[in-house]
Order: C-alpha cells, then sequence, then structure tokens
C-alpha cells in the first residue's frame, strides 16, 4: 500500500504514517503503551471490573487498521480465559504485505502471539470468525454509518480509534456518536484517545456520561463515556 509507511514510536513498536492524511495510526510516543492504556486498561479492565467480572466481553471497533488493538484484545482473552468477541469495522484494510512487517508480536511475549495475530488479520471478512478457545473476530469492510440496527444494543465496549478529528472529522460527527450510543447495552463503555471538547458535547448531548482521564504518555486527556441505564 504506497499511502502508508512504517515508523518506529518511541515504546520500539510500530506504527504507521498516512501520507496523504499526514497522520499516524497510534501515538508516536508508542503505539503499543497507547493501546493498551487507552483501550484495554480503561476500556476492557474497566468495564469488565465494574460489571463483577463477567466471563465474556462483546466488543465493537471502529477502525480495525494494523490490527494492534484487536491483538491486545486477544491476548487479554487468553491470559485471562475470558471469551472475546470482537467485532472491527475497516473500510480501506491494510495490504498484508505492510501488516507482515509490523513487530507488534516481537514486542509482546516474544513472540508468543505471532500466529494469533497472523489468523487476525488473515481471517475472512464479513463473517465471524473463531481464532482461538477464547477469542472470535468478524471484520467488515464498512463505514460506520452502513451498520445495521440489529446490531444495536449489543456491545459492552467501544473502542472509537479512528483518525484523529482534524483529519477525518466525518468519522466524529454527532450523528455517528449517537450511533455508537445505539450500538451499546445499558452499562457500556466507550472509549478513545480524543479528548476534544466538542466530542464531549456530543458524548454529552446523546445521553453518555462522560469522563475526562488522564491520557496515555506524551497526551494530557483522554475520554471515556458511559451508557448507563438512566439514560
Amino acid at each position: 500500500m504506497s499511502d502508508v509507511k512504517i515508523i518506529v514510536t518511541e515504546d520500539g513498536s510500530h506504527s504507521l504514517y498516512h501520507k496523504v492524511l499526514k497522520e499516524t495510526y497510534h501515538s508516536f510516543h508508542g503505539a503499543i503503551n497507547e493501546s493498551n492504556y487507552v483501550f484495554l486498561d480503561k476500556g476492557i479492565r474497566y468495564w469488565r471490573t465494574k460489571e463483577g467480572l463477567p466471563s465474556s466481553i462483546n466488543i465493537f471497533e471502529v477502525g480495525f487498521g494494523t490490527g494492534l488493538n484487536a491483538l491486545l484484545a486477544a491476548q487479554f482473552a487468553e491470559e485471562n480465559r475470558v471469551n472475546i468477541h470482537f467485532h472491527t469495522i475497516e473500510p480501506f484494510p491494510l495490504d498484508l504485505e505492510v501488516v507482515k512487517d509490523l513487530n507488534y508480536t516481537s514486542k509482546i511475549n516474544d513472540g508468543q502471539y505471532t500466529e494469533l495475530f497472523n489468523k487476525i488479520h488473515e481471517a475472512a471478512w464479513e463473517e465471524k470468525i473463531e481464532i482461538s478457545e477464547y477469542f472470535s473476530i468478524r471484520k467488515d469492510k464498512q463505514r460506520l454509518q452502513h451498520i445495521e440496527d440489529h446490531f444495536n444494543n449489543s456491545f459492552d465496549v467501544i473502542f472509537f480509534d479512528a483518525f484523529a478529528p482534524s483529519k477525518q472529522a466525518e468519522m466524529w460527527e454527532i450523528a455517528l456518536i449517537e450511533q455508537c450510543f445505539n450500538l451499546l447495552k445499558d452499562g457500556g463503555v466507550f472509549v478513545t484517545y480524543s479528548a476534544k471538547g466538542q466530542l464531549k458535547r456530543d458524548l454529552k448531548q446523546v445521553g453518555f456520561e462522560v469522563e475526562t482521564l488522564p491520557g496515555p504518555p506524551g497526551k494530557k486527556e483522554m475520554v471515556r463515556a458511559t451508557k448507563n441505564a438512566s439514560t
């Protein structure tokens, strides 16, 4: 894929630089560190703890990208023996030739999850695929606008990992924020690396309870929003 090139972030893990958007897929301060903090710690672990440590989690991700978030979720599933179904959307999938050069698995448990990472990327699109005993994935080549209504009230956690509002403003419009609200079950959690004021206002307007949290390394703040039953 000629529009992207691999870069090395501060924690030694790779990210990609999109030449057209002039934007990276992850933080320069550390791709793995950022994903672990924003999506695993403040998303999965937070939701699971507050819900009493349930044995299964349904996750919806906006922006499959390099597959790093999916890999970390699969690692969590394996190590905690928690069943995770991961539904992700990506209208512009990366070429596998780019993916095979990413160094994530060498940075996580000394390559223990290399086969799992490869299975995630090689899995067929538009259908649910069992990757391991504890992790399944569905990858759709779709935009968020086109997700069908029958998925409403289906997910416990949403990873919102679109490109930054300054680069892809259409992904952060209030109509899509409302769609995320509808996709979540009561008590579900929306997490993203962004902490823009407009995002927080829109989240509140559609019914979320919004928290501004300390950000990952190199970033001051991030946002977590909860769909409470009272809303």
